[in-house]
Protein backbone atom coordinates (compact mmCIF):
# COMPACT_ATOMS: atom_id res chain seq x y z
CA UNK A 1 0.00 0.00 0.00
CA UNK A 2 1.76 3.37 -1.10
CA UNK A 3 2.31 5.81 1.80
CA UNK A 4 1.66 8.84 0.25
CA UNK A 5 -1.79 11.14 -0.29
CA UNK A 6 -4.21 10.03 -2.93
CA UNK A 7 -6.23 13.10 -4.56
CA UNK A 8 -4.30 16.09 -4.66
CA UNK A 9 -0.71 16.60 -5.05
CA UNK A 10 1.43 17.74 -1.74
CA UNK A 11 2.89 21.13 -0.94
CA UNK A 12 6.16 20.01 -2.63
CA UNK A 13 4.86 18.82 -5.62
CA UNK A 14 2.77 21.93 -6.38
CA UNK A 15 6.11 24.01 -6.44
CA UNK A 16 7.42 21.77 -8.51
CA UNK A 17 4.49 21.73 -10.60
CA UNK A 18 4.79 25.37 -10.27
CA UNK A 19 8.59 25.47 -11.13
CA UNK A 20 7.83 23.55 -14.55
CA UNK A 21 5.02 25.73 -15.54
CA UNK A 22 7.47 28.93 -14.69
CA UNK A 23 10.36 27.38 -16.60
CA UNK A 24 7.96 26.47 -19.62
CA UNK A 25 6.49 30.16 -19.51
CA UNK A 26 9.89 31.71 -19.78
CA UNK A 27 11.52 29.49 -22.71
CA UNK A 28 8.49 30.30 -24.38
CA UNK A 29 8.87 33.71 -24.11
CA UNK A 30 11.81 33.88 -24.66
CA UNK A 31 11.85 31.94 -27.85
CA UNK A 32 9.38 34.66 -28.54
CA UNK A 33 11.23 37.58 -28.26
CA UNK A 34 14.09 36.03 -30.48
CA UNK A 35 11.67 35.05 -32.85
CA UNK A 36 9.98 38.90 -33.24
CA UNK A 37 13.83 40.18 -32.84
CA UNK A 38 15.09 38.12 -36.21
CA UNK A 39 11.44 39.15 -38.10
CA UNK A 40 12.44 43.06 -37.19
CA UNK A 41 15.94 42.59 -38.22
CA UNK A 42 14.94 40.49 -41.65
CA UNK A 43 12.98 43.88 -42.07
CA UNK A 44 15.46 46.76 -41.72
CA UNK A 45 17.84 44.43 -43.69
CA UNK A 46 15.09 44.15 -46.61
CA UNK A 47 14.13 48.20 -46.06
CA UNK A 48 17.79 48.81 -46.38
CA UNK A 49 18.30 46.74 -49.20
CA UNK A 50 15.05 48.44 -51.11
CA UNK A 51 16.44 52.09 -50.10
CA UNK A 52 19.86 51.13 -51.40
CA UNK A 53 18.66 49.84 -54.96
CA UNK A 54 16.59 53.04 -55.20
CA UNK A 55 18.97 55.22 -54.54
CA UNK A 56 21.42 53.69 -57.37
CA UNK A 57 18.41 54.15 -59.59
CA UNK A 58 17.85 57.63 -59.12
CA UNK A 59 21.85 57.79 -59.52
CA UNK A 60 21.34 56.16 -62.71
CA UNK A 61 18.88 58.33 -63.75
CA UNK A 62 20.07 61.57 -63.36
CA UNK A 63 23.53 60.85 -64.56
CA UNK A 64 21.46 59.37 -67.86
CA UNK A 65 20.12 63.08 -67.81
CA UNK A 66 23.49 64.74 -67.38
CA UNK A 67 24.37 62.85 -70.22
CA UNK A 68 21.34 63.76 -72.20
CA UNK A 69 21.38 67.76 -71.38
CA UNK A 70 24.73 67.69 -72.68
CA UNK A 71 23.84 65.40 -76.15
CA UNK A 72 20.90 68.10 -76.32
CA UNK A 73 23.47 70.87 -75.59
CA UNK A 74 25.62 69.66 -78.28
CA UNK A 75 23.15 69.37 -81.02
CA UNK A 76 21.57 72.56 -80.42
CA UNK A 77 25.04 74.53 -80.76
CA UNK A 78 23.78 77.76 -81.95
CA UNK A 79 24.75 78.30 -86.01
CA UNK A 80 23.84 81.90 -87.01
CA UNK A 81 23.20 82.59 -90.76
CA UNK A 82 26.38 82.51 -92.91
CA UNK A 83 24.96 86.16 -94.34
CA UNK A 84 24.54 87.82 -90.79
CA UNK A 85 28.02 88.54 -90.03
CA UNK A 86 26.44 90.89 -87.05
CA UNK A 87 24.84 89.06 -85.13
CA UNK A 88 28.13 86.36 -85.18
CA UNK A 89 29.80 88.92 -84.22
CA UNK A 90 27.13 90.22 -81.17
CA UNK A 91 26.99 86.41 -80.23
CA UNK A 92 30.94 86.51 -80.03
CA UNK A 93 30.72 89.28 -77.90
CA UNK A 94 27.84 88.25 -75.25
CA UNK A 95 30.13 85.01 -75.06
CA UNK A 96 32.78 86.87 -74.24
CA UNK A 97 30.99 89.22 -71.92
CA UNK A 98 29.77 85.83 -69.80
CA UNK A 99 33.02 84.54 -69.52
CA UNK A 100 32.59 81.89 -71.75
CA UNK A 101 34.99 82.88 -74.27
CA UNK A 102 38.67 83.99 -73.37
CA UNK A 103 40.23 87.33 -74.51
CA UNK A 104 42.11 85.11 -76.82
CA UNK A 105 39.48 82.96 -77.76
CA UNK A 106 37.34 85.86 -79.02
CA UNK A 107 39.84 87.47 -80.38
CA UNK A 108 41.14 84.62 -82.57
CA UNK A 109 37.16 84.03 -83.22
CA UNK A 110 36.47 87.84 -84.32
CA UNK A 111 39.79 87.62 -86.44
CA UNK A 112 38.51 84.12 -88.59
CA UNK A 113 34.83 85.70 -88.39
CA UNK A 114 36.50 88.90 -89.88
CA UNK A 115 38.48 87.19 -92.61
Amino acid sequence: MPLGRMGRPGLIGMAARTAVVAGTATAVSGSVARHQQQKYYDQSQQQAYEAQAQQAAMDQAAAQAVANAQAAQAAQAPAPAQDDMMAKLTQLAQLHAQGILSDEEFAAAKAKLLS
